[in-house]
């Protein structure tokens, strides 16, 4: 199944006051860290291991924190044994840096569901 990418060219953008990313996993790495955008995708790296999910699972408790949200509100789209990865985060309460000053559409007023740059 084809999935459609709805973030254009920026690797995220925001559905309401959903944020929607686009992720490039990167499992067994050395540390846990966001890194740089590559394309369309936002590189992540975990520790865990890619063994059924268990990776996928580790990064949305890792990002959880990150965004000011609970595990429960990030939800896995596509992606769940595979490092190309979609991500629905409801409500973030915070952002990080790599997001720039993207504020969430909250910040911008009730009817700001737009595309980032």
């Amino acid at each position: 199944m084809q999935h459609r990418n709805i973030t254009g060219e920026s690797f995220f953008c925001w559905d309401g006051d959903t944020l929607i990313v686009n992720i490039l996993g990167k499992p067994s790495a050395r540390s846990d860290a966001i890194g740089e955008p590559q394309g369309n995708q936002l590189r992540v790296s975990v520790k865990a291991k890619p063994e059924n999910g268990r990776a996928t699972d580790y990064m949305v408790k890792f990002l959880a924190p990150l965004f000011g949200v609970r595990v429960a509100d990030i939800e896995v789209v596509f992606g769940q044994e595979n490092v190309n990865k979609q991500l629905r985060i409801k409500a973030p309460q915070k952002l990080p840096a790599v997001f720039g000053a993207a504020p969430p559409p909250a910040a911008a007023g009730p009817a700001a569901t737009r595309r980032a740059r």
